[in-house]
């Protein structure tokens, strides 16, 4: 089990902000999770011990939003995910995850850049394409399992089509839940999860189901139009994150 005090300063942000996520608050902002333990430990590592704790805030994330979910979505986007997610498996020893983080990041930029300069002034959702959501879902399983990064495709798609707060939080646990249960045994065969791991796991549970329940407090507090503006506003620090740590990493 990891002891040292320092990793718990990071580690314990990172948890929390990724609870407020998976509440339905913030989208994104569960990228973050990854990077700030890669701080003081190897980003493998990092993942190992974040699967169990957001499997359990997933499970949190359900209870609150049942029967608040869009089931044509799911439908379009689950079994690409479940694909994505097999894909990484059987080339988890050839990719780059920094490569992946790079592109990823310049993806969530862009998808930014073009709301606040296009797609803002739009009151109407995008029309639904089965293709494209097949697509989007495919990358975010991928992206998901290779270092927790689902979220910025899986917003590419859904975010247009503006459901309601409400049924795109409970949607987003449905989708995140059966992709990160999926991970289960794969991330097991790949040997994440070691004792160690596990045990700092536990250490850091309790504070699962305090963030998940107040993220999803606030998406039933928050205006509608300013839980948009806030989510796709999020893209913008979360994309240079992922396009620093992808580049940097890179380059030395």
């Amino acid at each position: 089990m990891i002891t040292d005090p320092i990793f718990y300063l990071a580690a314990i942000p990172a948890v929390l902000l990724i609870g407020l996520s998976k509440g339905g608050f913030g989208g994104s902002i569960s990228l973050v999770g990854v990077p700030l333990m890669a701080m003081i430990v190897s980003p493998v590592v990092a993942a190992g011990i974040l699967l169990p704790i957001m499997v359990v805030m997933d499970g949190i994330s359900l209870y609150a939003w049942r029967g608040r979910f869009d089931r044509a979505l799911l439908l379009s986007m689950l079994p690409a995910a479940i694909g994505g997610v097999g894909l990484g498996y059987l080339t988890a020893a050839f990719i780059s995850p920094d490569g992946v983080r790079l592109l990823l990041g310049l993806l969530a930029l862009w998808f930014a850049a073009d709301w606040f300069f296009r797609s803002r002034h739009r009151s109407d959702p995008k029309e639904r394409r089965p293709l494209r959501a097949s697509a989007w879902g495919a990358v975010s399983g991928f992206s998901s399992f290779v270092s927790h990064a689902g979220g910025p495709p899986y917003q590419i798609y859904v975010l247009p089509l503006r459901l309601t707060p409400q049924t795109y939080a409970g949607t987003s646990a449905v989708f995140f839940a059966a992709v990160n249960g999926v991970k289960l045994l794969p991330y097991f065969l790949l040997g994440q999860f070691s004792t160690g791991n596990l045990m700092t796991s536990a250490v850091l549970l309790p504070l699962a189901p305090v963030a998940t329940l107040i993220g999803v407090w606030l998406v039933r507090k928050v205006d509608p139009a300013a839980f948009y503006v806030f989510t796709y506003a999020l893209l913008v620090p979360v994309g240079l994150k992922l396009v620093f740590d992808g580049a940097a990493a890179m380059i030395s």
